[in-house]
């Protein structure tokens, strides 16, 4: 499975290259991002402030109180008291002004949060408009290769994690590194001999870290490719839960399951083990800190050498230099998590539509229809020809049908005039302009299809024939749908034109959604029509309804029909019948019987069993 090879092949925790195309989505949004780096800067000095007030609060006024009551002498009441008012206003004072600052500072956390989070959000939501709209401009031949799970994981999972990168990692790590610098140059400013304490478990940290990453690298890449693996194996067999339940297979599914879910299982439990080594280690080498910065400083302080504030004041400061240190467990696994979905959004981002819009656009004022396939030759892989050497031409307004054995090349033919994929050799012509060089959108514009399976998309019946397009008034609606016999089940419905419609259709009858089907492709009155085994999946009764409607369906435009069943051709003005790529007959229903030839022989297999009464014309 390609998907597992991605979860294999993740590349860099840091890519530079991805993240100069993530910031590029960053642009419009600058001042915004500038804005909450400037209140991270605030919130980061007022997190610094706090332990210096509370040291002057000790050093000056508190204990500094004694010292000046020692330092005097042999001081009147009066004097003591003065002293003493003195150092309690002083720290009234700061009590306020540490009040302010923490209240400054909850107010300006609130603020960077919301606009943080606003920016975030935004930026995902441009990079899904992205990614979506350039699926949509993307060729069938990228869908055939792309399992819906995977394409929808992109939209959907891939951007959330990004998210997480552009709040809790990219902004958030000026704070970091302003936090740890500013802790550094502070204790030093404080006492240099107690710093230097504090930053002799550095090496320890520095090594620490590199064998987390290291082991966190691989334990996460485990843990992808395993849940890879359930996510392939669940989408299996849930679209094969028909064959499972048939032939008795739970069982043996069940416990295809478990070993797959088992793995998953040993993989996080490894990860776990990583990460659950990591974070004890930070905090075991911050407890050894502690300790020797206990140890060192406060025999500096009963020694006379450190001021007891101080100390207080570096203990504070070394858990607040912790704190962004044990933090990188959770960043370094989003980052990794962010790199790992950029790249793979950037593939389908870089991934050039198979369909391009012509350099130089052909317009056509009004198709007639008239459709001319020259010596086309087409495959979808290599040259491994589908088609080979197809030259016809339909006229405006004529019914065309295309028979043959299945891969005979039939369906082939209505994705190349609707340009789903290009030809390699030859032309196609619509009203004699190749259709490459016609704008995509006004080519399909001008061509209506009805498939033998059938999409319906969530919404109510009058938006599965409007499409959005609020030119077609619910008058037309109803129109269209008398005009193919549809009105009548649509008005036995509950609600009618606004019954809602389910994903897919599943609430509708197969006929039903194949009669909606031609609904939405007259509602558009397109100048071809093309009829893709469109009655192959129908019940009689409905394939009656839709033979009641076709002459109507068909007059005045050009048509194309591919049917397994010749009775719904036998009126058809041109019958070409294909065999392994190649066109062999061509001609009317009673030209190609007296022919005796493919189409004869297939005309007498549909009606071996009376061939007796075999009808020759209707």
């Amino acid at each position: 499975m390609d998907y597992l090879h991605e979860e294999q092949d993740l590349g860099k925790v840091y890519d530079a290259r991805l993240m100069k195309r993530l910031l590029a989505y960053t642009r419009p949004y600058r001042k915004l991002i500038a804005l909450c780096v400037v209140l991270l800067l605030a919130i980061a000095v007022i997190d610094l402030a706090r332990p210096y007030l509370i040291k002057v609060a000790i050093d000056n006024h508190i204990l500094g109180f004694g010292q000046r009551a020692q330092e005097g002498g042999e001081l009147s009441a009066e004097q003591l008291q003065a002293l003493r008012d003195q150092d309690i206003g002083a720290i009234i004072r700061l009590g306020w002004i540490l009040f302010a600052i923490m209240t400054a500072g909850f107010v300006l956390n609130y603020v960077q949060v919301y606009l943080l989070q606003f920016t975030g959000q935004r930026i995902v939501y441009d990079i899904r408009q992205h990614i979506f709209a350039h699926m949509q401009g993307l060729a069938l031949a990228f869908f055939d290769g792309n399992p819906v799970g995977r394409l929808v994981t992109r939209v959907t999972n891939d951007t959330e994690n990004l998210l997480e990168m552009y709040t809790a990692v990219l902004v958030n790590l000026f704070k970091d590194i302003f936090m740890l610098v500013g802790i550094v140059v502070v204790m030093f400013r404080m006492n240099a001999r107690l710093a230097w304490v504090v930053l002799s478990v550095m090496p320890v940290i520095i090594v620490v870290t590199v064998v987390f990453r290291i082991k966190a690298r691989q334990a996460y890449r485990d843990v992808r490719t395993k849940l890879a693996k359930i996510n392939a194996f669940i989408a299996e067999n849930i679209s094969g839960m028909r064959l499972v339940q048939i032939f008795r297979q739970e069982r043996r599914k069940l416990q295809e399951f478990d070993d797959v879910n088992t793995e998953h299982l040993q993989a996080s439990m490894r990860e776990m083990k990583v990460y659950a080594v990591f974070r004890p280690a930070m905090e075991l080498i911050g407890s050894l800190a502690m300790a020797l910065l206990i140890w060192v400083g406060a025999g500096d302080v009963i020694r006379g050498i450190t001021e007891f504030g101080t100390l207080f004041a570096m203990i504070n400061y070394l858990e607040m230099f912790f704190r962004p240190i044990n933090d990188l467990t959770e960043k370094y696994n989003i980052m990794q998590s962010a790199m790992a979905s950029a790249e793979r959004i950037f593939q389908i981002l870089d991934t050039e539509p198979g369909i391009k819009e012509p350099d130089v656009a052909q317009r056509i004022p009004r198709v007639t229809g008239r459709i001319e396939f020259k010596n086309v030759w087409f495959a979808y892989v290599g040259e491994e020809w589908v088609l080979q050497d197809i030259s016809f031409v339909i006229e405006p307004g004529e019914t065309a049908a295309f028979v043959g054995a299945t891969g005979a090349g039939k369906s082939t033919i209505m994705n190349l005039i609707t340009r789903f994929y290009d030809v390699q050799r030859g032309q196609i012509l619509l009203d004699g302009v190749d259709i490459r060089e016609i704008p995509k959108a006004e080519l399909r514009r001008n061509i209506g299809l009805v498939m033998q399976d059938v999409f319906l998309f969530s919404g109510t019946i009058r938006d599965n024939i409007r499409l959005g397009n609020k030119g077609i008034t619910d008058e037309r609606i109803e129109e269209i749908a008398r005009y193919v016999n549809a009105h009548h089940f649509i008005e036995q419905l509950p609600g009618k034109y606004d019954e809602p419609v389910m994903e897919r259709g599943a609430t509708l009858s197969a006929g039903q959604r194949q009669l909606l089907a031609f609904a939405r492709a007259l509602a558009f009155d397109p100048a071809v029509l093309i009829l893709d085994e469109a009655t192959a999946n129908i019940d009689t009764e409905t394939e009656q309804l839709i033979q009641e409607a076709l002459p109507r369906l068909l007059a005045g435009r050009t048509s194309i029909v591919v049917a397994h069943r010749l009775s719904t051709i036998q009126h058809a003005d041109k019958i070409i019948v294909l065999h392994k790529g190649r066109i062999r007959e061509m001609g009317t229903h009673q030209a190609l019987l007296a022919q005796r030839g493919l189409y004869y022989n297939l005309f007498l297999l549909q009606y071996k069993e009376d061939f007796h009464d075999v009808p020759t014309s209707s």
